[in-house]
């Protein structure tokens, strides 16, 4: 065999290889971004559900002014405005203070028997699922894609062409306490 035959062998060999890992990088990162936009779906619907639930309760629970205020200053942000990783981060902080208000509520006999706030509640339960589901989705892609960019040689080809480690949607430890009401 003739030694130039071998290095055209070789150098389509790489060059096969290259596109197939980058197009695997592309395909992997498309399925986080499609996973993301999924779940903000969802994300989203809470956000706009919060207004509706801070006016049922401050009627109720006038002396819970920090917490309310709280999460009107959360909801002040422009949700079209953040970025995915704001997003994130600015939910996981929703979910604590959400958390904090139905524990809350709690106390409060009139409220958790008013029927709007019971609506609510429901809508909003299932919204949680919604992104419960949706969060483990996402993370599963973020887990392929992560693990994508840290293999070898794959890492390489992730390096090459600028492809940057995706974000996980977690909860932070504080969450996985159970929320402490004091009155």
């Amino acid at each position: 065999m003739d030694t130039n035959l071998l290095i055209y062998i070789a150098i389509a060999v790489i060059a096969v290889c290259i596109i197939l890992g980058y197009n695997k990088g592309v395909s992997l990162r498309n399925f986080v971004q499609e996973a993301f936009a999924t779940m903000d779906v969802y994300l989203k619907k809470r956000w706009d559900l919060v207004p509706n639930l801070i006016e049922i309760v401050k009627n109720y629970a006038k002396h819970e002014k920090t917490l309310l205020e709280e999460l009107t200053s959360l909801r002040t942000k422009n949700y079209g405005e953040l970025s995915s990783n704001e997003k994130i981060d600015t939910n996981v902080h929703l979910g604590q203070t959400l958390s904090r208000i139905v524990a809350v509520a709690e106390n409060y006999p009139d409220l958790k028997a008013n029927e709007s706030y019971m609506l609510l509640m429901k809508q909003m339960s299932t919204v949680e699922d919604d992104i419960a589901n949706a969060r483990k989705y996402y993370n599963g892609t973020v887990r392929e894609f992560n693990t994508f960019l840290d293999l070898f040689p794959t890492n390489l080809i992730g390096m090459i062409f600028g492809m940057k480690r995706a974000k996980m949607f977690e909860i932070e430890s504080s969450q996985r306490e159970n929320v402490k009401v004091e009155m």
